[in-house]
């Protein structure tokens, strides 16, 4: 290509020497940037430099110069500072639902927001305590694919599976497809869930978005939301397991007011009873990780109603008790053997 048309390139090539190069501690010099365009086959006077970084300038660069023996031209403010970069290369590597591939290509990305320089900062490893990451390298375009159905309010057939011991995919229902009306993505548990109208069950129900397959927007028109927030149906689910709803009355010591609220929200209404304590209604799904977080706040929390939770919760309880109190008399002594010495 002749000098004359490489001309043409000239500011373009200047623009990303400077983005992809410089930053304040590492700005070019007029030789370098002469160099670099010489072997693009393009020609420039000493003058015809210091016009281009004002038109630079003039289209939106933040073009500084530094003065002296090693001076030159640099950008300063970008789209992102490296400290803001630092912080999005920390929440990709830790994100649990993005496989290491995918992770590792967006911090690439991420990387080219600032000079090759900085770069090498970002090139981080930020250690997050047992987290795994999702095997489903789909679920980065699913979630994109999901969003613009609930945003077009349209229906969406997909296969569901679990892992076996094998790390197989077994699907359900015999790899049948799901149909379903998406109303919103929940994060939870470091986890996506997609929640919707079930056609099958004829109910909202959710479903982990990396254990979606085959996800397809078919052009049938949704079900109704009717008043249903993601907010609202998050709540309920305590780590987003399925189970039986009901308005659950529990009895709290004061303390507790701060775990309550932090868990229901400051409109949950804690109702005094007695020096002490006080009583909250909330409407959630019974499951197996309610019963957990009772159980951890030890006795401190008492179930009230309704009468088949309270048994519930008390048949689980003693099946728990009675797992370690019918052990045989031996291992109860190997056991106490093992246990350190009390100070």
């Amino acid at each position: 290509m002749a000098k004359s048309a490489n001309q043409k390139r000239k500011l373009l090539l200047l623009a990303k020497l400077l983005l992809e190069r410089s930053d304040e501690d590492h700005p070019i010099s007029r030789q370098d940037m002469q160099q670099e365009l010489e072997r693009w086959g393009v020609s420039a006077e000493r003058k015809s430099i210091y016009d281009d970084m004002e038109q630079l300038k003039e289209l939106g660069l933040d073009v500084q110069a530094r003065r002296g023996r090693s001076g030159g031209w640099y950008i300063g403010a970008r789209d992102f500072e490296l400290a803001e970069l630092k912080l999005l290369v920390d929440a990709v590597q830790s994100s649990r639902f993005l496989t290491k591939r995918k992770s590792d290509a967006l911090i690439r990305k991420l990387e080219g927001l600032t000079s090759v320089h900085q770069a090498r900062q970002l090139q981080r490893q930020v250690y997050v305590d047992r987290r795994v990451k999702t095997m489903n390298e789909s679920i980065f375009y699913n979630v994109d694919k999901l969003q613009g159905a609930i945003a077009q309010n349209r229906v969406v057939t997909f296969r569901y599976f679990e892992y076996n011991a094998r790390r197989e995919r077994v699907f359900r229902r015999e790899g049948a497809r799901y149909k379903l009306t998406p109303y919103g993505l929940i994060w939870d548990s470091e986890n996506y869930y997609l929640a919707g109208w079930d056609e099958l069950r004829r109910e909202v129900r959710h479903y982990r978005v990396d254990k979606m397959a085959d996800i397809s927007v078919t052009s049938m028109k949704g079900h109704p939301q009717e008043g249903w927030t993601a907010e609202g149906y998050a709540r309920k689910h305590f780590g987003m397991f399925a189970g039986t709803p009901c308005q659950l009355r529990l009895r709290c010591e004061d303390r507790l007011a701060g775990v309550v609220i932090d868990r229901f929200g400051l409109e949950a209404a804690l109702i005094p009873d007695g020096e002490g304590y006080f009583t909250v209604s909330v409407d959630l799904v019974v499951s197996p990780p309610l019963w957990g977080w009772l159980f951890g706040l030890g006795p401190g929390v008492e179930v009230l109603s309704p009468g088949w939770a309270v048994e519930e919760f008390a048949a689980r309880l003693e099946q728990a008790a009675a797992m370690y109190r019918d052990r045989p008399a031996q291992e109860k002594a190997e056991t106490s053997a093992k246990e350190p010495p009390k100070e």
